[in-house]
């Protein structure tokens, strides 16, 4: 996996601009913030962004990949001043479950969610090179 980052741009913080790599292809669909069984245990948004966070890991280790194969990150919030908020927090629970490994992301604000306690769904692309 490359990190794509082109000369003399600013460097993101917590994410990429771009991943370059090859090998089989993993999508894991939006996940949000309740467990196995389908129950919210937070309304929290970083509790509920941690185990999205989980849910795509565990979907992920299916198919033999981990954190390090994420290439790609889309991140559907319903409140943007409350994921801009959450920062050294929000930040925190991902070092806690992703580690320092920091693929391109979106990040987009939408007016609902399809689960009416959801605060967050993300998507997630990985590669587990050849």
């Amino acid at each position: 996996m490359d990190i794509l980052q082109p000369p003399g741009w600013v460097r993101p913080k917590g994410y990429s601009n771009g991943v370059a790599a090859r090998g089989r292809q993993v999508y894991v669909s939006g996940m949000i913030g309740w467990d196995a069984e389908g129950r919210f245990h937070t309304d929290d948004f970083v509790g509920q962004c941690r185990q999205a966070l989980e849910n795509a890991l565990a979907v992920l280790r299916e198919a033999g990949a981990g954190p390090e194969h994420i290439v790609r990150m889309t991140w559907y919030v319903l409140d943007r001043r409350e994921y801009l908020e959450a920062g050294a927090e929000l930040g925190a629970a991902y070092r806690d479950v992703i580690g320092r490994h920091y693929p391109a992301m979106s990040a987009v604000q939408v007016a609902a969610l399809m689960e009416d306690r959801a605060r967050v769904e993300i998507e997630v692309t990985a590669v587990i090179p050849d």
